[in-house]
């Protein structure tokens, strides 16, 4: 929720002239935002990535705005199967920006529900979202980079919840989704100390599918995947989606069961009858998604 700022000096030296280019060969982006960019480099693939380099992509609320309309947008959009969220190399998204939070009061910040919709990319988007994080990705950062159904990361990545030096706690899931992810034990410290991790530190407890050696390795890793993913059958995706979300929220019997009953309920679709013949013709299949 809240944000652990980079030195000055590093500040100083981020500016947009210098700002490091992760991605080539983008398509045209289909709206004109000012916090992000969007685009589909990679057939079945949506990025977006996280512009605000004067604030090393500090959240705000119209950012927050802009990623919610461009993640439902490419859900709804028939010729994209996954979708990417990176920021730059110096900073995926380094907290949230205080100056929006520092005035607001009890009955303001509750009143308004203040930073409920940061949590409607984990709620509303049906369709795998991945997180390509390199740099600093603190507070609300870290927080974003959770709530993605997988991320990578490059080993220089800074992930943190220092919100305890703000006099507040985590706002945005991040107590709740760190301690899933890394135990009781690990997210306890991290979130008493303030104290930041790398991401190699991320890889090794699990946080983080892979960890890159370089931020443009791990763009492109991501990248790769989302159109691997896009490659499938669109109703099996989401379905794979819902199943494996719903084992966050089950005991494992329920969850079985759950799971099992999508599974029937696939056998109601014509690409499993498109993907079981394929297989047993040995052909490549032809995906209908439906």
């Amino acid at each position: 929720m809240s944000s652990f700022r980079a030195s000055a000096r590093v500040r100083s030296q981020f500016v947009p002239s210098t700002l490091p280019r992760l991605v080539r060969n983008y398509s045209a982006p289909s709206t004109s935002y000012e916090y992000i960019l969007v685009s589909t480099p990679r057939p079945g693939v949506g990025l977006v990535t996280l512009n605000r380099p004067k604030a090393l992509n500090a959240l705000c609320t119209p950012l927050i705005v802009e990623l919610n309309d461009a993640l439902r947008k490419f859900d709804a959009d028939l010729s994209v199967g996954a979708m990417v969220i990176t920021g730059s190399e110096k900073a995926f998204a380094a907290g949230a920006d205080i100056k929006e939070m520092k005035d607001k009061t009890f009955a303001s910040a509750y009143g308004t529900d203040f930073i409920e919709n940061w949590s409607d990319l984990a709620a509303q988007i049906k369709k795998p979202v991945l997180a390509a994080v390199n740099g600093y990705a603190l507070g609300g950062g870290c927080e974003l980079a959770m709530m993605a159904d997988i991320m990578y990361c490059s080993a220089g990545a800074a992930f943190g919840q220092p919100e305890i030096k703000l006099g507040v706690v985590p706002g945005a899931g991040g107590s709740q989704r760190l301690t899933r992810a890394i135990g009781k034990s690990r997210a306890m410290e991290l979130v008493l100390s303030g104290d930041n991790f790398d991401g190699k530190k991320a890889g090794e407890w699990g946080l983080a599918a892979k960890v890159f050696e370089s931020p443009q390795e791990c763009v492109d890793g991501a990248l790769g995947l989302a159109q691997k993913i896009a490659r499938h059958s669109r109703i099996a995706v989401k379905a794979a989606k819902e199943v494996v979300n719903k084992s966050q929220d089950l005991g494992i019997r329920e969850g079985v069961e759950y799971e099992r009953r999508v599974f029937h309920s696939l056998f109601g679709s014509r690409d499993q009858k498109i993907g079981m013949a394929a297989f047993a013709e040995k052909k490549k299949p032809e995906w209908e998604n439906a």
